[in-house]
């Protein structure tokens, strides 16, 4: 898709980070923008900082976990400006832990999130821009966490490999059917984003982890908290997307030589059918 002026981007997760960085970009192509998070309190300062650059937007509060939500995201996107040419599922949350100690509905909170956000947003999606015709790109949010593994982060990592694996089937489908739908799956390195404080948008059903003792998630979150502020700022993130859009690519990988070489020392572990290997991208 070589022309994004005058279409409309949806974009979930917009009201930080990686989320915010597409939406702001996709605005600066002249693009209508539709900003969708569970955050509404930041979702509406997002907006307002948008619409005050001139740009064209709506802001609808949305759950990715919930299919109903995602649907009334779909609808209202419609409703407003006719049509969806760009769909980015990009909603994602972190948590850490030996993967024998994380409670049960924390692994369930990352899926929700991570995983069946993405599902709704095809779902969701997808048959719009199939009946509407035409060019569209759908972005889904992985992680280099979604090419390697590494001890103490389990469900994320299960969360962004399912992501990957998902991306590359709806690739195959729409391929097989013709279409003129393009995808792409982004998989970020360390970005400068608040994942590490995504509790704070934990639903209440969950339970708190506050007063649950834990050595490796303990680790890793100091670890990401005080090594965040070196991460790549989110808008890098943003370019690498539209660049691929343009170029109509699928997999938006880290181009840092350290992350490469973690997954290619996956990728030969498997081919080779050797024991996992350890490459921490440090």
């Amino acid at each position: 898709m070589r022309e994004l002026r005058d279409r409309v981007a949806v974009v979930t997760g917009a009201a930080s980070g990686i989320g915010r960085a597409l939406a702001e970009r996709f605005a600066a192509e002249g693009m209508k923008v539709v900003l969708a998070d569970v955050e509404e309190a930041a979702l509406a300062a997002a907006e307002q900082e948008l619409a005050g650059r001139g740009a064209t937007t709506l802001a609808v509060a949305t759950d990715v976990s919930d299919a109903a939500s995602v649907d009334a995201l779909a609808r209202r996107s419609v409703e407003a400006f006719g049509a969806v040419h760009v769909v980015c599922n990009n909603a994602g949350v972190f948590a850490a832990g030996y993967c024998w100690e994380m409670p049960l509905d924390e692994f369930h909170w990352l899926m929700d999130v991570n995983q069946w956000g993405v599902v709704h947003g095809i779902r969701s999606f997808v048959p719009i821009l199939l009946e509407q015709g035409g060019e569209a790109h759908i972005v889904n949010t992985s992680s280099m966490a979604g090419v390697t593994t590494m001890p103490y982060v389990a469900a994320y990592h299960m969360s962004k490999h399912s992501v990957l694996a998902l991306s590359e089937c709806l690739y195959h489908e729409l391929a097989a059917i013709g279409s003129e739908i393009k995808v792409s799956v982004l998989c970020p390195e360390l970005i400068n984003t608040q994942i590490h404080r995504a509790a704070r948008n934990r639903p209440v059903r969950e339970s708190s982890r506050e007063d649950t003792p834990s050595v490796a998630r303990d680790m890793v979150m100091q670890a990401i908290a005080s090594g965040i502020g070196t991460g790549l700022p989110p808008s890098e993130m943003a370019d690498r997307v539209v660049r691929a859009i343009h170029d109509e690519r699928f997999y938006i990988l880290s181009e840092d030589e350290i992350w490469r070489k973690a997954c290619l020392t996956r990728l030969e572990d498997v081919r080779l059918g050797r024991n996992p290997g350890f490459t921490p991208p440090a």
